[in-house]
């Protein structure tokens, strides 16, 4: 009986040694072999955050730092974490609501209407979001086909996400177009953590993550910043990607996710290339309940996906000078159509109370470089999306960039072109004189006649004059010969020589300019040989900046420079140099180029450049630079415009500086602003800022002595 005992005892120690040894080799496998010697057993989900790289500033040529970035928060959606929770679609309106009670936007890019009837919107969208939702629609209730109408859809995916019936149907599609974004992201394409919402505000994120929404946090980022008011013309702004920007220009280029801002005008576009940053990839792994684990930069081809900043571009805009023009402008033009309020009844308006808009365009001479460029009326970059609305109502069209979209006649600013072609063509000498009849009558038996602006004015005449008499006292009458005598072509050839009617290779969009000849005037009048017949009038009207010629403030600045380089015409350039992120090292200097040059004779060069000094020290705005320690050659021009003789005319007027060796050339343009000599007192302030330092020492050397 013992014996028998003692065996049961050993069958069953036996029996309880295998049962814990198969339950033993068991819990090794699993907690061993299939957890690769990781034993804690929280799911872990791992996600990818795309870390926003920092757009590069844009200095003035002195180091100011006129566009940078200000530190912002961008709320992102963690897919893994919500789509856990127990009550995600509630969560997701509770969002949704406290969105709308807010008037928050936030980013949805489920291509169907917010409101009913749906209706597809995927023509919004460029082809990588399309082909998206088209790699969607399958995954979602079994399979959908592309063809499916948004209706439809709609009613669908509410089954599918489980959407409570007596949701309305806004609400419904609200937390669809959430659970879309957040769909994508597990495994049916490569986009990263979701953006809820980018730039949230202080308020919006207390308010936000108030909610406790499962997955929503607090991402660091930064958006552009404006440190000038000034500028805003040529600085321009960015934004998200256009569907025709990422088809054409960003989709084959590297470091551009479908969401990335970039610049959408002005030099923000122009240079993109240098500011642009690329975005880092950090990999976070998190458990169910939202608890980060550890995070880390994803590696490829064993290269860590950090951020790198995009590089500092460094303008050649002076920013005092820029500052002069603009606030110069604005004083005058303000002044000008306040000299037309408070009339008599029947009482003449003065001559610019009807001003407009205008332009200043300042340049070095020796490197094409722009100083200054400037258009008015203008608007605040910091402002922009806020007042857009409004800028489009207000009067004179702020947002205009006059100085390089708007053409203009240049008035007698075109003369000096007519001295080059008369005395290089041998028509006429630089002593020569014309006798000014007053009226051109040449061509009266066939209708035509033109009169010089002082016989129109007083029934007077310069009488005999010289070339550089001419252009002191803007005498049409001289130039009505010399253009009467010269061939079309001849004149054509010099202006296009010296940049008119040209390009200036500037980096933003301009417009190309007019030169009147008789294949633009047919051009102009699309073929037709009535209307584009070119007559001996056109001619004469030409030789004083009329008839068809029309340039922009920019190529006058450029056509300025070229004559104070004596027919060496550079590129036109915003840019002077491109700096790495920290500002440590060069990574491009701009240099000069070369555009065209052209032969002006000793007799042609001092005929120009002695009659424009003649102008400052003899002419209409002598009286802005009496006794100036700075020699300054000039040129005014008034011209008609197409109002009618009701309105007034155009002003401009034309500079360089210093006379013998030339350094910066100054254009000023104002549109019904009266006479070209008005625009001189803009043109003196500016060349005041670019020579203070000079100015300054010569007031300081003059303090304390004896005279």
């Amino acid at each position: 009986m013992e014996r028998i005992t003692s065996k049961r005892i050993g069958i069953i120690l036996l029996v309880f040694c295998l049962i814990i040894g198969f339950f033993s080799i068991k819990l090794y496998d699993m907690q061993i072999i299939e957890t690769g010697g990781k034993t804690d057993n929280t799911k872990i989900f791992v996600t990818e955050t795309r870390v926003k790289a920092a757009r590069g500033n844009i200095l003035d040529r002195n180091g100011n730092v006129l566009v940078t970035n200000r530190a912002s928060y961008d709320l992102v959606l963690n897919h893994y974490i919500i789509c856990s929770a127990a009550d995600t679609n509630d969560r997701l309106l509770e969002l949704v609501n406290m969105c709308r009670e807010m008037d928050i936007q936030y980013n949805d890019h489920f291509p169907v209407t917010m409101e009913l009837p749906f209706e597809y919107t995927l023509s919004d969208y460029n082809s990588t979001w399309q082909s998206y939702f088209q790699a969607y629609l399958p995954k979602k209730s079994g399979g959908l086909d592309s063809d499916i109408t948004a209706p439809l859809l709609i009613r669908k995916l509410r089954a599918s996400y489980n959407i409570p019936e007596s949701w309305s149907d806004e609400d419904a599609r609200a937390v669809i177009g959430i659970r879309y974004e957040l769909d994508l992201r597990q495994g049916i394409t490569n986009l990263p953590n979701y953006i809820f919402l980018e730039d949230a505000s202080s308020n919006e994120l207390y308010a936000l993550l108030e909610l406790n929404t499962p997955g929503l946090v607090a991402e660091a980022s930064t958006v552009r910043a404006y440190n000038t008011k000034y500028a805003a013309h040529i600085l321009g702004y960015v934004g998200a990607m256009t569907k025709v920007q990422w088809e054409n220009i960003y989709k084959p280029l590297p470091g551009y996710p479908l969401d990335a801002l970039v610049g959408q005008s002005g030099l923000e576009e122009a240079f993109e290339e240098y500011l642009h940053g690329t975005d880092g990839i950090r990999v976070d792994e998190w458990t169910a309940d939202g608890t980060l684990v550890r995070s880390y930069y994803k590696v490829v081809d064993g290269v860590e996906q950090r951020p790198v900043n995009g590089q500092n571009v460094e303008l050649s805009i002076d920013l005092n000078v820029q500052t002069t023009a603009e606030e110069q402008m604005k004083a005058l033009f303000t002044e000008l159509r306040q000299s037309g309020e408070n009339l008599a009844e029947g009482e003449k308006k003065p001559d610019g109370s009807d001003a407009e808009g205008g332009a200043v365009v300042v340049m070095d001479v020796k490197t094409g470089q722009l100083l200054a460029c400037a258009s008015y009326p203008t608007y605040d970059l910091s402002t922009f999306r806020q007042d857009y609305n409004d800028l489009l109502e207000q009067d004179f069209a702020p947002l205009y960039n006059r100085a390089l979209q708007a053409t203009y006649p240049p008035g007698s600013t075109y003369k000096m072109a007519m001295v080059i072609a008369g005395i290089d063509s041998q028509v006429i000498t630089r002593t020569q004189t014309i006798e000014d009849l007053g009226s051109y009558r040449k061509y009266e038996a066939s209708g035509f006649t033109a009169d010089c602006l002082i016989w129109s004015n007083n029934h007077a005449t310069h009488g005999a004059i010289n070339a550089m008499e001419a252009l002191r006292d803007s005498c049409n009458y001289y130039f009505y010969t010399v253009g009467d005598k010269l061939d079309i072509k001849i004149i054509d050839q010099v202006a296009k020589g010296l940049g008119l009617g040209e390009k200036t290779g500037i980096e933003l969009s301009e417009q190309p300019g007019l030169r009147a000849n008789p294949e633009n005037k047919l051009d102009l009048h699309k073929g037709n040989t009535d209307l584009g017949r070119w007559y001996a009038a056109d001619q004469i009207m030409a030789s004083i900046g009329q008839s068809i010629n029309s340039f922009t403030p920019v190529q006058l600045c450029a056509y300025t420079a070229t004559l104070a380089n004596r027919g060496v015409r550079y590129k036109a350039t915003f840019l002077s140099r491109v700096l790495d992120a920290d500002y440590s090292s060069v990574i491009y200097t701009n240099e000069a180029v070369e555009l065209s040059r052209m032969d002006i004779s000793d007799e042609a060069y001092a005929a120009y450049t002695e009659g424009m000094r003649m102008v400052i020290t003899e002419g209409s705005v002598r009286r802005y630079f009496q006794d100036y320690p700075i020699e300054v050659a000039a040129k005014t021009g008034t011209a008609q415009t197409d109002a009618g003789d009701a309105y007034s005319d155009n002003g401009a007027f034309v500079c360089y500086a210093p006379y013998d060796d030339p350094e910066i050339a100054v254009v000023v343009y104002g549109e019904k602003a009266g006479h070209g000599s008005t625009m001189a007192q803009i043109a003196k302030a500016v060349l005041d800022a670019y020579f203070s330092d000079i100015l300054s020492e010569g007031a300081a050397s003059g303090e304390n002595t004896v005279s």
